[in-house]
């Protein structure tokens, strides 16, 4: 595991996750609406800090397999708790660091993350190595409002031990992406949840 990486935090906050989570469900719809047109039923697709499964349950019936991983060991067993699709899989992983062969996913999802990963670059590296030529990326970000202000359930967020490594805006996160071997095939802003979330759709190139 890579350190410094608030592991502790994200193991205590699992239990209380997908209750707190509720609170942004037309952000997770809004996701899943953008992402559902290009998912089929012959795709296979990775999923990196899935939390609780905010975005597994609904979207894995639409694919082939959906792997579903966390580092947190807690958020993982509370995922497991809930009734899950024959399709969807979850396991314990680190994004930085995957066990999976070149080229072995149709898509990765990596929703609300790489803002909150010390070095997200080891994880895209990662992502790229894992998805088939053209494969396509769905990283969903928060970002910084425009004026540079938190918005405050993000400040009550901060409260609790949250930590945030990177504050792109949202030209800064297409531009992070991008320069790690994707083309960005579409990027909108989502204003539904604790800030403006970022949903940038690419492919490996």
């Amino acid at each position: 595991m890579m350190q410094d990486n608030n592991i502790e935090y994200w193991q205590k906050m699992a239990g209380f996750y997908t209750p707190f989570m509720k609170n942004n469900k037309k952000m997770y719809e809004a996701i899943c609406r953008e992402v559902e047109p290009i998912l089929n039923r012959k795709m296979t697709v990775l999923e990196l800090a899935c939390g609780t499964g905010q975005l597994s349950f609904p979207l894995a019936p639409k694919t082939a397999h959906w792997e579903a991983t966390d580092f947190s060991e807690q958020m993982i067993a509370e995922a497991k708790k809930k009734s899950a699709s024959k399709k969807l899989y979850f396991s314990v992983q680190d994004a930085t660091n995957l066990p999976y062969a070149d080229s072995s996913f149709d898509a990765v999802m990596i929703a609300n993350a790489l803002h909150i990963m010390p070095e997200p670059e080891k994880a895209l590296r990662e992502i790229h190595r894992v998805l088939k030529d053209q494969g396509y990326l769905f990283a969903p970000t928060f970002v910084s409002l425009p004026d540079g202000k938190t918005g405050i359930r993000m400040k009550i967020l901060k409260l609790t031990g949250f930590k945030t490594y990177h504050k792109w805006d949202e030209g800064e996160l297409i531009s992070f992406i991008s320069e790690k071997g994707f083309s960005i095939q579409k990027h909108s802003l989502i204003e539904e949840g604790f800030q403006p979330l970022c949903n940038v759709i690419a492919q490996k190139r």
